[in-house]
Parts: structure tokens; sequence; C-alpha cells
């Protein structure tokens, strides 16, 4: 989906409550959810850390639902404050949590309450204490300017109505020289050349 596109207050609702309905469900279980692999199987095929997936409760891996590996694109050091957009049901915000050790710190984020809740329970069967989840827009981080070393996000921005925006917040938020490190998925195809076509296809 291009940037430039303006839509209306009931849009975004529309848009929303469907991102809502399917992250409800998903929260349960993402298996049968989407047409790639979830679940361990996910990881696996992504080449998550195999350190990672050993270490981390079953249960807890059976909640990923990524599209792609994020931490593929560059290194979380030990000490670094990181930000994940659309944390999910947290499985990505736990693994940069024991990357960045006890010294540094994540905070997930995201708009489905349902994701929230199954994130910290993924969270209480780790003994870490360096992570917190919020219900917060990526469009409006309410952080102060330079806070984190890294941003990272798996899945999300593509669902994002004004994705200039929330651009424009990560970089608020992020130090200098700090790194973004998306994975996502990007349309091929033409979009829909109005704009109740695409919300339509949005959000359903």
């Amino acid at each position: 989906m291009t940037m430039n596109h303006q839509f209306t207050s009931e849009d975004r609702k529309r848009i929303r409550n469907g991102i809502q309905q399917k992250y409800t469900k998903v929260a349960r279980s993402p298996e049968g959810n989407f047409r790639y692999p979830t679940g361990r199987a996910g990881l696996e095929a992504q080449k998550y850390n195999h350190e990672f997936l050993r270490v981390l409760p079953e249960d807890v891996l059976s909640s990923y639902c990524g599209v792609g590996n994020p931490f593929r694109l560059g290194p979380i050091d030990e000490g670094n404050a990181v930000l994940d957009i659309g944390c999910g049901t947290g499985v990505n915000s736990i693994i940069a949590a024991m990357i960045a050790g006890p010294t540094g710190r994540v905070v997930g984020i995201d708009m489905v309450s349902e994701m929230l809740e199954k994130a910290k329970q993924n969270l209480s069967k780790t003994s870490l204490n360096n992570i917190e989840f919020h219900e917060y827009s990526a469009e409006e981080l309410p952080f102060p300017d330079k806070s984190f070393d890294v941003v990272i996000s798996n899945g999300v921005f593509n669902l994002i109505p004004d994705k200039l925006k929330a651009l424009s917040e990560v970089y608020r938020v992020l130090k200098t020289n700090g790194k973004i490190m998306i994975a996502d998925q990007i349309l091929t195809d033409e979009s829909p050349s109005d704009i109740k076509s695409m919300v339509d296809k949005w959000a359903g």
C-alpha cells in the first residue's frame, strides 16, 4: 500500500476493526490464520538462532506468527534499548531482551489487547524482567526523542494506515546512529485504484 492515501476516521475504524478481529483469533492460536508457517516451524524456516528455540518454552514458540526475521538485519548489543512495534505475542520482544541482557530494556507495543495479554503470559514463562508491554499506536509513540538504540518490527507496517507518520515517529524516538530492523510483506500487484476498494480489502 502506498503511503499518501488520506483515510477518513470511518475508514480507519473499519481497518482497525478488521485487524482486531483477525488478531484476536491469532492470539489464541496463529495456526491456520496465515499462508506461511507459524510457531516453531516459522521460526526455523526464517532461520532464527537455534539457541533461542532451545531455551524458550514450546508454548511460547508456538505463538509466533511473524513474516520474517528482523534479527538477521543487524546486531542488537548488550545494554541496548529496543522498541518492538507491533509486538504481537511478544516472541521477538523476548528474544530481543535476551540479547540486550539485564542492562538493556525492551518495550513492546501493539494495538490488539488480546495479543498484549498473550505477550504478558508468554513473558511470565521466562525469568526476564527487562521487558514491558503497552497498548500504543505506531503513529503516535508516547516516548521522548532519541529513546531507543534499535527499533524492530515484524509483519506490522503493512497494516498501518499512515506509514509515513509511523516512520517519522520511529526516526524521532531512535537515537542518532540507531538501527531500524523491519521484516514485512510488500504488495507486488497494483493496489486498488479507489479508497473504498482499498479499505474493503484491508479490513477483510
